[in-house]
């Protein structure tokens, strides 16, 4: 059966159905070899739908994969620095994958890869609260103050944040380290958070989110995820 070019996409697991509407509109999608246009149907059992030159596959297997990130590495699917990508550290996995939500250039940690794009918006939507805990080293001294301030919820240029969670905190040398658990997921959060209130991030590394941490994963390496941590996941 023929269905919209952006619901296939949806359902690959390659994008939500608004973002794939981008993409057609960018000229990123052909069908049967021709740049496919926004209303266009296609049926995967008999037409050539490609994504940046990679076919859509009918009945493609959900793949979760849990990579821990090295720096230097950007999470988005294509670079035009030429900088290196998540996905050449997967790219024995034999599916087309995205990253949930983003880690920067200089932050490292825990990274989920997946082609399941329901699961993918519903860990990323505010409204669901995910945690996600970061291992953070600050230039300076955490004060009770600066700590209350981050934790009520500081005031950044796109809005207040919501309210997060510090642990653990210790000072080394003229640095401190802390674990800060946030339950939104805004660009640079973390660092720009701690630029308000005067501590500037010198180290950088997720370490939580949700119920999944980084044990046993080595930097660079990956591991699947089990059928329960999936089942957890979409629970949330």
């Amino acid at each position: 059966m023929k269905q919209r070019l952006q619901k296939l996409i949806a359902a690959a697991g390659l994008a939500s159905r608004r973002q794939a509407e981008d993409w057609i509109n960018a000229g990123r999608v052909t069908l049967n070899g021709r740049v496919a246009s926004l209303g266009d149907r296609a049926d995967l059992e008999k037409d050539c739908v490609q994504v940046d030159g990679r076919s859509l596959e009918a009945g493609q297997p959900r793949v979760y994969l849990l990579l821990n990130k090295p720096v230097g590495y950007v999470t988005t699917a294509r670079d035009p620095q030429g900088r290196s990508l998540v996905t050449d550290l997967v790219r024995d996995v034999p599916v087309r994958l995205f990253s949930v939500g983003r880690l920067d250039l200089n932050t490292d940690g825990l990274l989920l890869l997946t082609n399941d794009g329901a699961l993918a918006a519903r860990l990323t939507h505010p409204r669901h609260r995910v945690a996600k805990t970061y291992l953070v080293r600050v230039r300076g001294a955490l004060s009770s103050e600066a700590r209350q301030r981050l934790e009520g919820g500081v005031e950044l240029e796109d809005g207040p944040t919501a309210p997060a969670r510090i642990s653990r905190v210790r000072l080394a040398g003229s640095h401190t380290w802390f674990e800060l658990t946030l339950y939104e997921g805004r660009n640079r959060q973390v660092r720009r958070m701690c630029e308000v209130v005067g501590l500037p991030v010198s180290r950088l590394k997720r370490i939580g989110l949700a119920s999944l941490n980084l044990e046993g994963v080595r930097v660079g390496h990956y591991r699947h995820l089990t059928a329960g941590e999936v089942a957890r996941l979409k629970r949330l």
